[in-house]
């Protein structure tokens, strides 16, 4: 999707996004901010620092405590370097099944079923693990930029509000734990 074409938006985002990064252990990062032209509900991080929300969020933000919530739950991911990670169990992962794959004259089927296994508990483990995480560190991340914590909590419960067969929501439900699970996490 292109970048929402509103210089003045862009600019807001990419300020409000360098105050909460400069709040982090990765304040020198080449931090980039942008707002997609996309009426999806969702918000998206990259290795690197390039964070980018869609059109559909920002307008269904109410406060500026949270979109300083979701943006710094982004910048969590980036910090934390998930992507990195979840990038390098998937590289390991695959190099360990050429291994199994070259090494034995194992049933297909055995090892078929062993491969799947092994992607699926990395898989969901991971990112509920990480979502959670950067759910928690984003809310720290905002409040050391002097914004109201429970912005992202707000934001989830709007999520929770929604149903997860409606097109603007579907990607969202589908890469994120339950929103409910979120804000009992986020609670405790």
């Amino acid at each position: 999707k292109p970048l929402l074409n509103n210089p003045a938006i862009q600019s807001y985002v990419n300020q409000l996004g360098l105050w909460l990064a400069l709040q982090t252990s990765r304040p020198d990062l080449p931090w980039t901010f942008g707002v997609l032209d996309d009426t999806g509900f969702n918000a998206f991080a990259t290795p690197g620092g390039n964070i980018l929300i869609t059109k559909g969020l920002l307008l269904r933000i109410k406060t500026e405590a949270e979109l300083a919530g979701v943006l710094a739950h982004e910048i969590a991911h980036v910090v934390q370097k998930h992507h990195l990670n979840a990038m390098k169990k998937n590289a390991l992962l695959s190099t360990g099944k050429d291994i199994y794959e070259a090494s034995s004259g194992a049933n297909p089927l055995a090892k078929e079923v062993i491969g799947n296994l092994a992607k699926e508990i990395l898989a969901k483990g991971l990112d509920k693990s990480d979502e959670f995480e950067a759910d928690s560190e984003g809310v720290k991340i905002a409040a050391r930029a002097g914004f109201d914590p429970y912005g992202l909590p707000a934001v989830l419960q709007t999520l929770q509000a929604q149903s997860a067969t409606d097109n603007g929501f579907e990607l969202m439900f589908s890469t994120h734990p339950a929103p409910q699970d979120r804000l009992q996490k986020l609670e405790a």
